[in-house]
Order: C-alpha cells, then sequence, then structure tokens
C-alpha cells in the first residue's frame, strides 16, 4: 500500500474523531456565547457518542494497517482477523453508547463495555479458541489441502478442508474426520508431505545371533533395495540398533514416495526380508526357551 493511499484511508476517520472531539470540547463555550438557555445534554451525548464510533474505525484503520504490512518470510494475515478486531471495535463503541445513554459518564460507558465484551468473550470462550487457534493456523501454515498429517500420535489422514473453527481430514480408510482446530494447536503435528512428499522410514527386524551382523546388513539391505516400490534414490541401508537376548536388531531405512505407500511399502519389505532369509535357509528368530522336566519318582522336598 502506497503512502497516498494510507493517508487517504486514514483521512475520514481522523477528521470524524477530531470533529466530534471538537464538538464535545467547545461545545460549553458555544452554548454559553450563543444559547446559554439551551439544553446541552443531547450535543453532548452525540458528540461522545460520534467520538467512540469514529475513535473504532481510526483504531480498527490502525490495526488493519500494522496487521497488512508485508514482512519478510511471513504470509499475510488473514482478512477475518482484520474484521474481527473492527467488529470487536464496533462492539464496543455500541456497548459505550448503551451506557453513556443509561446515565453513565464517558469513562464509566467505556469500563462497562469492557466488561460485557469480557463476559460475552468468556461465554464463547471454546468457539473464539477455535477461531484464533484456525488463524494461528492461517499464519504459520504448518499444512495445506491434500497433506497427509499425524496429530498425536494417533490421528492419521488427509487435510480436505482447512475452516476458522474445524480442520477436516480423511484418512487412508476413507473416514471423514473433524477436529476443532484449538485441538490442533495443542498437539503434536508431523507432516508427511512438507517439505517434499517423500520421506526416509524405518522398519527394525531381528536376525538371530549366529548370522553375522556383516551378513545380515548385507542380506537385509539386498532385500530392501529388490523391492520395487521403495525409491532407489536415494538407496536404502541397514544399521545395526543393538545386540539383544533374542538376536541382533536391525534398523532398514528406506525412503517412501509419499505417505499413501508408507503401509505397502513395509509390507513389500517385510515379505523380501522373509524371502531372503528362506531362500538362504537362515533360522528365523526366536525366544529361546530351556524346557526342564522334574522326575515325578523322586521325593519332593
Amino acid at each position: 500500500m502506497t503512502d497516498r493511499r494510507r493517508l487517504v484511508r486514514f483521512f475520514w476517520p481522523i477528521v470524524s474523531f477530531g470533529t466530534s472531539i471538537a464538538v464535545y470540547v467547545l461545545h460549553e463555550y458555544a452554548f454559553q456565547r450563543f444559547a446559554p438557555e439551551a439544553d446541552r445534554s443531547a450535543v453532548r451525548q452525540i458528540s461522545v457518542t460520534a467520538a467512540f464510533y469514529s475513535g473504532a474505525w481510526l483504531l480498527g484503520r490502525i490495526i488493519s494497517v500494522a496487521l497488512n504490512r508485508p514482512r519478510s518470510g511471513r504470509r499475510k494475515t488473514p482478512k477475518l482477523l482484520r474484521e474481527l478486531i473492527t467488529a470487536a471495535l464496533f462492539l464496543a463503541a455500541t456497548l459505550a453508547t448503551i451506557a453513556l445513554l443509561l446515565g453513565q459518564s464517558a469513562g464509566g460507558a467505556l469500563a462497562s463495555s469492557g466488561l460485557i465484551i469480557a463476559i460475552i468473550g468468556f461465554a464463547i470462550r471454546n468457539v473464539l479458541a477455535d477461531v484464533l487457534s484456525g488463524i494461528a493456523l492461517g499464519l504459520e501454515a504448518p499444512f495445506k489441502i491434500g497433506d497427509w498429517v499425524e496429530i498425536d500420535g494417533s490421528i492419521r489422514g488427509r487435510v480436505v478442508e482447512i475452516g476458522w473453527r474445524t480442520t477436516r481430514l480423511q484418512t487412508r480408510n476413507d473416514i471423514y474426520m473433524i477436529l476443532p482446530n484449538s485441538q490442533i494447536s495443542r498437539q503434536k503435528l508431523t507432516n508427511y508431505s512438507a517439505p517434499r512428499k517423500h520421506y526416509r522410514a524405518n522398519l527394525e527386524i531381528v536376525l538371530g545371533h549366529d548370522i553375522p551382523v556383516s551378513q545380515g546388513k548385507e542380506l537385509l539391505t539386498v532385500a530392501a533395495t529388490s523391492t520395487d516400490l521403495i525409491m532407489k534414490s536415494p538407496q536404502p541401508d541397514v544399521r545395526a540398533l543393538s545386540y539383544d537376548v533374542e538376536g541382533v536388531r536391525y534398523a532398514i531405512r528406506y525412503w517412501v514416495s509419499s505417505f499413501v505407500d508408507d503401509v505397502d511399502c513395509r509390507d513389500m519389505v517385510l515379505v523380501a526380508v522373509d524371502e531372503a532369509i528362506r531362500a538362504r535357509g537362515l533360522p528365523p528368530p526366536y525366544n529361546r526357551l530351556k524346557l526342564v522336566a522334574s522326575d515325578s519318582s523322586q521325593p519332593s522336598a
């Protein structure tokens, strides 16, 4: 926005606010000089009411321009946020005017309007929390429509709609989920589609101790590479994680092109690993249990 357009936006609010203040300040002098016996309360109330509304108008313009200023690396402030602020200011001006007409002073009217707005805000706090969280999500943009996300480690789905109060997901089982934005903003969120759609997944496999670690890593790497669905570049790799009682634990790390293929990729890797183990005649991992048979002929202690 150019400086000239900014000045034009502020011109009429400033003129209205300044005129109403001038009338309120000077009306006593004007009545004393030109109409000392006239009733001044009507002019006083009209000037104060005009000051309330023009002040709300001016303050709303100032906040709107401040929020709309371009910032490097920041998204534009949603229009809804500016409209909500302006509506709240005019609501406060209306409540202050009503309180003034009921006989309160200007300061008391402003205090009463603030109290009423606080009470209303407390009554609809859940809705406001969802709306404000929706505004925050719109500013930060942690996800967009079409992204696959995971919320709190338990909810997974593709974003199909982003509203100011709720966000809607569709799971891989075609279940339609509606989540309040305040719930999303409070929980851990993982976006599998950002900054790129592909990502690396891990699959842990345990092989027996009688398989050397070097041979186990080679076997698992070849098995993972032989699958068709996972990405060939970067290539999958295998890391030995721990030497446990039941065997050596390995992590097969492979790249998935999209979250939609995550389950299928895991299935294909497991099938390939099983076929490789059986083709080489290697024993599968299992817990070794030592069975001790008791002789019933011996007397018990």
